[in-house]
């Protein structure tokens, strides 16, 4: 009973140490609330990275423009060692200097389309009939032979679309936080190989395509109506549209009702007539890209690193505002706020702050991986070989990248031992809406990188908003769906939760990491 007592009366102890080393720096939160709440500048630093420097393709001359912007932005903040880091091959980049389509024939109007990057110029304005290409076996393939070139090719059939009865933007519920409060445990699977869905039919209709040539093929995406299309990149013949040399047909996609008013039309038999002119140019002869990095100088930690980070890069029909202005205005901020914060208060942090902006995120999280590979990690395909120096020294990584929401919580991507030091932090912030942990996992963003490596890497649980019904990869993506209070918020939180990873005797705990095993996927995804 005396050890039982003993033990007790340790574990309790141990619990104390803890809690008080993580106790959040009331006097240090004030500021940070006030120079994030009531004397922000992220709307004004979203504004350029859109309005201004929008869209930001990887590869594209705006994306360089903007990364030249960000690095003097963050120079005039007082960061240090502000430099980019190049990664690739990427391949070739894309611009569009002109796009319009017409409907000619059996009436004329405009067509709401957008082209897809990586797609190549027409020969200046080119007419032609409307072919659907209806076919899912060999043989119907083979009724199309000699019948392509010169039309434009529907891909897809029409698709139904209802009425919306209920607003398609929304908050997280309180119904919704305890759910995923309490959500079991991640149970790890293998990482899916996600490459070309080829099988014979695919096959033969690719090489049908580019034997052939159509003036373009036209798609409709798999959601979104009422003006709002959501589009993305090129297929090429072979290899990717990035590819020096790759041969990429022009190919665009319509809005769904545009889209389907073609259709009805053919399947009554009233032929269709398009005009387009699609004016691109394919840029970065080099193939290279870069990330953009800056810094913080800690003190008696200062070989010591706090990451955080969010993707500059957006795709093309948009100025790219939820997807991912807002996370990297929100950390810029962040960057921003603990400038002001040190020079207010006269305490500098412990370990070095570093602010990250990557590129390539939307092709894969490609300059995420390839600085992790550079500086954490020897990365082959899906698996950790072996571990760099600066791994070790590293506390955490955290991220932003679910859109315009206000931060509600913290994903723990199955690291349940943080629980214990965000629990503090996250409470400091209840006035704010901002109360979850979730054990759980969440995908598709730049905190995959580091996870993967054994680093402790975190997304934070956002408000959806509209970011999956009208804003992400579509062509509403701007400045005009950025909720500046939202925004402030989570640049607040974040700057809070920087501030206090960098303050503490230790790193962040960390799990356990299997070396020669095939990364784990996170479950979830965006």
């Amino acid at each position: 009973m005396k050890k039982t007592i003993l033990s007790i009366a340790l574990l309790s102890l141990c619990f104390f140490v803890v809690n008080a080393q993580d106790k959040p720096d009331e006097a240090i939160n004030k500021i940070i609330r006030k120079h994030g709440l009531e004397q922000s500048k992220v709307m004004e630093t979203a504004f350029w990275l859109t309005d201004v420097y929008g869209p930001r393709l990887t590869g594209s001359p705006m994306l360089d423009k903007a990364t030249a912007w960000a690095q003097e932005q963050l120079k005039s903040w007082g960061l240090d060692q502000v430099h980019t880091e190049a990664w690739g091959p990427f391949g070739r980049g894309w611009e569009l200097k002109h796009f319009e389509m017409h409907a000619v024939a059996p009436s004329y109007y405009p067509i709401m389309a957008y082209p897809k990057a990586w797609s190549p110029s027409t020969k200046g304005l080119v007419t032609g009939e409307v072919i659907y290409l209806d076919a899912d076996s060999l043989p119907q393939l083979a009724q199309y032979k000699g019948k392509l070139r010169g039309k434009f090719v529907l891909t897809d059939t029409s698709r139904a679309i209802k009425e919306w009865f209920e607003a398609p933007a929304e908050r997280l519920n309180p119904e919704d936080l305890l759910k995923m409060a309490n959500a079991p445990a991640p149970t790890p699977r293998t990482m899916r190989n996600f490459g070309r869905d080829d099988n014979e039919f695919t096959t033969k209709l690719r090489e049908l395509l580019y034997e052939e040539k159509p003036l373009a093929l036209l798609d409709r995406s798999f959601k979104g109506d009422l003006g709002t299309v959501f589009v993305a990149g090129a297929r090429s013949k072979e290899g990717s549209a990035r590819d020096e040399g790759a041969e990429v047909l022009p190919q665009a996609t319509l809005s769904v009702e545009h889209y389907n008013r073609i259709f009805r039309l053919l399947k009554a038999g009233i032929p269709v007539k398009l005009s387009m002119d699609l004016s691109a140019a394919y840029t970065n002869p080099d193939g290279m890209e870069h990330n953009i990095i800056a810094e913080i100088p800690g003190t008696d930690l200062k070989d010591e690193v706090v990451m955080f980070g969010a993707h500059l890069d957006s795709w093309q029909s948009a100025t790219g505002a939820t997807d991912n202005a807002a996370g990297s205005a929100v950390m810029m901020e962040t960057a921003r706020i603990l400038m002001e914060t040190i020079k207010e208060s006269g305490i500098r942090p412990r370990r070095t702050l570093r602010i990250a902006l990557w590129t390539g995120e939307e092709q894969g999280l490609l300059g995420s991986i390839a600085y992790v590979n550079q500086h954490f990690a020897e990365v082959k395909g899906r698996t950790v070989q072996s571990l760099k120096p600066e791994q070790s020294k590293i506390s955490a990584y955290y991220n932003l990248d679910n859109g315009t929401g206000k931060i509600r919580g913290i994903y723990l991507q199955g690291n349940e031992p943080a629980r214990a030091v965000f629990r503090p932090w996250l409470d400091a912030f209840k006035d704010l809406e901002a109360t979850t942990i979730t054990v759980s996992n969440t995908g598709g963003t730049d905190h995959q990188a580091f996870d993967s490596a054994g680093i402790p890497g975190f997304q934070f649980i956002q408000d959806p908003v509209a970011y999956s019904t009208r804003t992400h990869h579509s062509n509403m993506d701007n400045w005009d769906h950025l909720v500046a209070d939202d925004l402030k918020q989570a640049a607040t939180i974040m700057a809070s939760f920087v501030w206090h990873t960098s303050q503490r005797d230790e790193l962040l705990p960390r799990k356990k990491l299997d070396l020669g095993e095939p990364k784990k996927e996170a479950g979830g995804g965006n």
